[in-house]
């Protein structure tokens, strides 16, 4: 096997000695061949099965020819709208444009289009008819469905529909697109391949679907928010891949969308596989000219742990995406990458982060999960830890030791989000005390997200109390080990629950804690969540319950600033927001006001009452001329 880049130019190709590719993978990222971007795993595990693949990255979608340097691949189009949804990596939540792209060479802002994964698909079937066209990736995962998107502010269809596409593989995919390429192969008619676990494809017949459970239909779901909410609330259940059931979603009575059940998770060993590929593990050369890529900076020299989730928070997508399963690598496999990065010449012996979505979880929530999955109506850590929760850090700790004592590692930081409240949950706080004495280099990054109790419901979050105990519990063994380090809280105002009352309460709490963040993350809508559910619904899918929304951009903005009261450029809505919150008593001059009256406004009345004296006097001096002296 060669050691290089897969082939992006027919040279390259030729190079190899192929004359021809199996399938040709558009992506709409930069091509990053590391373990951390999803079309590198992938390209890599089809490589190491046997499978030609030529990447095509960011293709010019207005010119017909630009998928087109491959020619027909033997088996068909892969598509990857890229790491991050395409209208997510184009605009703030405000809907404004953002200015740089770390997933493009430079960070050049305007290499791929909006609704990537469509206009790719349109453009690879309107030059290739007849050729299988199987989308994947973050974008296409939480859109597999009828989903709400807040750029166009409507329910849109399934993303297989409108790409035109043949089939989508969701989640992490990686057994799903081996045994597609292996159908694909024997000769199986890519509209014949409908027994896929973690693939959704389309039809127009249902008579040898079985086992399934009917969705609400696409035009009812469009037209009434609450059958949309049942409809999602559906999905969510049925995101397990031992307990998920196929789903049937009709568009019309001639067209249908089946989702199959989830893909098993990787065992240990196939997961170990997947990251021993002979990755590259940097940005394709032909980019060194542009500067290169961003977003290689943040994963080149950190560790992927685990995979997976059972934190549940609501505005996470990783529910329908990894699966609250956790799956972890061995500890070999992750030493065996960790020794890789000592010989870079760019490796200064810091390790940035060993983690996953979230740093502290190494193995399943409870023991049953290997048998029966993850419970579809219970959480494993909200409102309180399950009793069936397995709380320990000892494997994660020993991980950690073992990189410590790798020779040239000078420092292991832990930079993933932790659960502070599993930390909590540990009766035994030696991995707190090392994580503090050890893996912190002076702030520790942690997700509160927010501190009024009826907003960290609406989050799936754990009452503000425990943040608080764990705030102490973290102190406490700093000042033990005579460190100065300090917690960064993760902030997030707008969520559904958040009143200007609540927005009020976490700017009083900033205010104690004598900290202002220097940013703010404003809820941001994304596909399948139960947050975004609950933003276009106003209903909590789970309980139906209505929930208050702030939607209104101006009380947005309120909200935002609050946070942010300090900043003079958010002064008048900070005082708008207090006035409507009936909180005057925080504009003031006392230590416990937000923020000061402003003394010039009152020099302007002043002088305006002062006007209106010398325009009366005048009045009555022209009306009374012989009064005049």
């Amino acid at each position: 096997m060669i050691h290089d880049f897969l082939p992006i130019t027919v040279e390259d190709m030729k190079k190899r000695g192929w004359d021809y590719v199996d399938f040709v993978y558009v992506i709409g990222d930069a091509y990053v061949d590391h373990p951390s971007f999803g079309p590198a795993i992938i390209s890599r595990c089809l490589e190491a099965n046997g499978y030609r693949v030529g990447i095509i990255s960011q293709p010019d979608w207005k010119r017909e020819d630009s998928i087109s340097i491959f020619g027909k691949p033997r088996l068909g189009f892969l598509i990857c709208g890229g790491n991050m949804d395409s209208m997510v990596n184009h605009y703030t939540v405000s809907k404004r444009k953002r200015s740089t792209d770390a997933y493009t060479p430079g960070g050049i802002m305007g290499k791929r289009p909006d609704y990537a994964t469509i206009v790719y698909g349109n453009l690879i079937r309107r030059n290739y008819k007849d050729s299988p066209i199987i989308i994947g990736g973050i974008e296409a995962s939480l859109r597999r469905l009828a989903h709400y998107d807040y750029w166009s502010n409507q329910v849109r269809r399934s993303v297989l529909l409108d790409a035109q596409a043949d089939i989508l593989v969701y989640g992490m995919g990686e057994r799903a697109m081996i045994e597609l390429a292996d159908a694909l192969n024997s000769g199986i008619p890519v509209q014949e391949v409908t027994y896929l676990a973690g693939t959704v494809y389309k039809t127009s017949r249902l008579d040898s679907v079985y086992d399934a459970v009917r969705l609400p239909d696409y035009d009812r779901v469009k037209a009434d928010k609450r059958t949309y909410a049942e409809s999602f609330y559906i999905q969510y259940c049925n995101t397990d891949p031992y307990s998920g059931k196929r789903l049937i979603e009709s568009y019309g009575k001639k067209q249908f969308v089946v989702q199959n059940p989830p893909a098993k998770p990787l065992s240990q060993s196939e997961l170990d596989r997947v990251y021993a590929y002979d990755y590259m593990r940097t940005y394709h050369p032909s980019y060194e000219a542009l500067g290169g890529v961003p977003a290689i900076q943040e994963v080149k020299f950190s560790l992927i742990s685990n995979r997976g989730c059972f934190g549940g928070c609501n505005f996470c997508a990783l529910t329908f995406h990894q699966g609250r399963i956790v799956q972890a690598r061995s500890h070999e496999s992750i030493l065996e990458e960790a020794k890789q990065m000592l010989w870079d010449p760019e490796f200064k012996g810091y390790i940035h982060d060993v983690g996953g979505p979230t740093a502290n979880f190494r193995h399943r929530a409870c023991e049953k999960q290997a048998i029966r999955g993850a419970c579809p109506n219970k959480q494993c850590l909200f409102p309180k830890p399950c009793e069936n929760l397995k709380i320990e850090h000892q494997d994660y700790l020993e991980l950690l030791r073992k990189l410590r004592e790798l020779p040239g590692v000078k420092k292991v930081f832990v930079r993933s989000g932790i659960r502070f409240d599993y930390v909590m949950a540990d009766s035994d706080q030696t991995f707190l005390r090392e994580l503090c004495k050890h893996h912190v280099s002076g702030q520790l990054k942690v997700a509160p997200e927010h501190i009024a109790d009826p907003v960290l419901k609406r989050m799936g979050k754990p009452e503000n109390k425990v943040y608080q105990q764990f705030v102490r519990a973290f102190q406490k063994i700093n000042a033990e080990l005579g460190k100065k380090q300090y917690l960064v809280p993760y902030l997030m105002s707008s969520h559904p629950g958040s009143t200007l009352k609540e927005a009020v309460r976490l700017a009083e709490y900033l205010r104690d804690l004598g900290y202002m963040p220097e940013q703010v993350q404003d809820f941001y809508p994304t596909p399948s969540t139960i947050s975004t559910c609950m933003y276009y619904t106003g209903l909590d899918p789970r309980t139906m319950e209505p929930v208050y929304v702030p939607v209104n951009p101006h009380e947005k903005a309120m909200q935002r600033a609050l946070i942010q009261y300090r900043n003079p450029k958010n002064y008048d809505l900070v005082e708008e927001a207090l006035r409507l919150a009936g909180r005057t008593d925080l504009i003031g001059y006392d230590k416990k006001c937000l923020i000061r009256p402003r003394q010039k406004t009152e020099n302007q009345e002043r002088k305006k009452m002062q006007e209106k004296i010398k325009k009366k006097k005048k009045v009555i001096r022209n009306v009374h001329p012989a009064k005049k002296r």
